[in-house]
């Protein structure tokens, strides 16, 4: 139970770990520093995004979004069915280029008019303009079975746009200061609603669309016809064949989406979630290197057996088995892969450490074939429930951490999603919340967190993460910015001869390196020097006084974070 305990005291000062191997950055020198994030399981409220994630796995397994891989598709004989086709994207399976080509210049077209308007309104200021635009028109083929349901009069839907959902979300994320917030307090927020509307205005300063009239409903831009010649049936692509695209499942992965209404002999699909101690697993690093090569463009070289091993199968972590108490979950203690699989088909393994006041994600990877189903998001999920659902079995369990989040990084953007979410202060090592920080972290990468939390009066929202480490480091700060200086440390005293000045510095410097050595164990720790290895209460004979001032402050801090144990363990390397 120490071994653990030490674990979270690391995690809590934000060391992380690549299998056996244990890191953490020089946050005032790096360029992009990583924050550790962490969030209370029992206070995690999911967003609207990450309960349609949950709603959309449901209706994979209830059958009522079957969604076949690629090979199946192009074997299958189905009927055309209602449904939707993004556009710039390439259809797969029995459709051929020439019905392809019907509607995607259309779709094309169609998408730079929407673009153009979106142009329009951030130069005339109804748009702010540092939001992140999003990519083009995002327009929608509406196939024939929900065309009819949407017609209005003589006229059917033959396109459809959402681009207002993500532009209010864009501009939702530019209000970066609570100032921008209270300035916009009064106005009206733009809502999807209100959005389509201006882009339906704009539009029509760009230019008139031929053989369509343009309405918005719920948000959606809508393209309507009554030319039945131009967009027949014969558009609609066989099999309603939807390309996901890269973006969502790796290099173009194709999948065949059919509606419920038009295949009412669902076929049920069964998730199993399944947590085993990390161990290889063949099927597992199978897996990995699909996912690797697909998603993150790997080298087939790279994606070896072996760098699977030391990266996701090795750990530091001794497994400790439940004991029956309330100390230890059912699982046990340690390092764990988390599989997930549909229908006995092996789609996600999430790696965890499973701690005693903690779940640490450490990494996922999942079937490229399956990236629709947003499983990144679902296993963040599970896992935050699985905290929860643990917490009767050993209450110290509490927390959910996410890793480092890099606030500069958009890839690493999502984990602040999960709320709410705390990052760890690199200096007094006190979590904030992450709303409080925020304003200040689209300012400047680097920033002593708990520093903007006591500016704003909100220390009492501060929670310590190791009660031997807070007090001393938070009073080191206050010490050197006010300039103060150690007596005992510096040796000598202002009254005292010059003649004597020297011999005084040499007594306290040894009285002060012993205690020192007592309680910070820093005369144990071994340092590496010039190609040699000593402990430091070897070394220190041999160094001077000012080489023991200048090492010294780094060995206690040294010692403070990795603790006492660690740090007669681990070599101390001086370059």
């Amino acid at each position: 139970m120490n071994k653990f305990s030490r674990r979270n005291t690391l995690i809590d000062r934000g060391w992380r770990r690549s299998g056996s191997y244990l890191y953490k950055h020089e946050m005032d020198k790096t360029c992009c520093p990583p924050y550790t994030i962490r969030l209370k399981a029992s206070d995690y409220v999911p967003t609207k995004e990450q309960q349609r994630v949950s709603r959309r796995l449901e209706r994979f397994l209830d059958g009522k979004l079957d969604v076949q891989p690629r090979e199946q598709t192009e074997h299958s004989c189905a009927s055309s069915s209602g449904g939707v086709l993004d556009s710039g994207e390439k259809t797969f399976g029995t459709a051929s280029s020439a019905e392809k080509n019907k509607f995607e210049p259309i779709m094309d077209d169609l998408s730079n008019k929407i673009h153009q308007a979106v142009q329009i309104c951030i130069k005339s200021g109804e748009f702010p303009s540092n939001m992140q635009i999003p990519t083009k028109g995002s327009v929608k083929k509406v196939f024939c079975a929900r065309r009819k349901k949407l017609a209005e009069g003589s006229e059917q839907l033959f396109y459809t746009s959402n681009i207002a959902f993500p532009i209010a979300a864009a501009i939702k994320c530019t209000q970066t200061s609570e100032k921008e917030e209270m300035n916009n307090a009064g106005k009206n927020r733009l809502s999807p609603e209100t959005i389509s509307e201006m882009l339906l205005s704009a539009m029509s300063k760009v230019g008139a669309i031929p053989d369509f009239s343009i309405k918005v409903c719920k948000g959606h831009i809508n393209f309507f016809s009554a030319s039945e010649d131009s967009f027949s049936d014969r558009d609609v692509v066989p099999n309603g064949n939807i390309s996901r695209g890269a973006n969502s499942t790796g290099e173009g992965e194709s999948f065949n989406t059919k509606m419920d209404s038009q295949n009412p002999q669902t076929r049920k699909r069964k998730l199993e979630i399944h947590l085993k101690r990390s161990s290889f697993d063949p099927e597992e690093h199978e897996l990995y290197k699909r996912y690797q090569l697909k998603v993150h463009n790997d080298k087939p070289g790279r994606v070896t057996e072996s760098s699977y091993i030391r990266f996701l199968v090795d750990s530091p972590l001794i497994y400790v088995q439940p004991s029956g108490d309330e100390k230890v979950p059912p699982c046990g203690f340690g390092s764990f892969h988390q599989q997930y699989r549909v229908d006995g088909r092996l789609i996600a393994v999430g790696v965890v450490d499973i701690l005693p006041k903690c779940l640490s994600s450490v990494y996922l990877f999942w079937d490229p074939d399956y990236a629709f189903l947003s499983l990144g998001k679902y296993s963040a999920m599970q896992e935050i429930s699985w905290v929860k659902e643990n917490q009767t079995q050993c209450p110290s369990l509490q927390y959910y951490y996410l890793g480092y989040y890099i606030h500069s990084c958009n890839k690493m953007r999502y984990k602040a999603a999960y709320r709410p979410s705390e990052l760890l202060c690199p200096l007094r090592f006190q979590w904030v919340p992450y709303e409080v920080v925020r304003p200040m972290l689209d300012k400047k990468p680097y920033v002593i967190l708990s520093d903007i939390a006591s500016s704003q009066n909100q220390s009492s929202l501060l929670t310590r993460a190791s009660e031997t480490l807070v007090e001393p480091a938070a009073r080191e700060h206050e010490d050197m910015e006010q300039g103060e200086t150690n007596d005992n440390f510096m040796g000598g005293s202002d009254d005292d001869d010059d003649d004597d000045d020297e011999m005084c510095e040499l007594e306290s410097e040894e009285s002060h390196i012993e205690s020192g050595s007592k309680d910070n164990d820093i005369s144990n720790i071994p340092i590496r020097l010039y190609g040699s290895q000593y402990r430091y209460k070897d070394l220190r004979q041999i160094i001077t006084l000012e080489g023991r001032r200048q090492l010294e402050p780094m060995l206690k801090k040294y010692s403070k974070v990795v603790g006492d144990e660690l740090s007669e363990r681990m070599v101390y390397e001086i370059k």
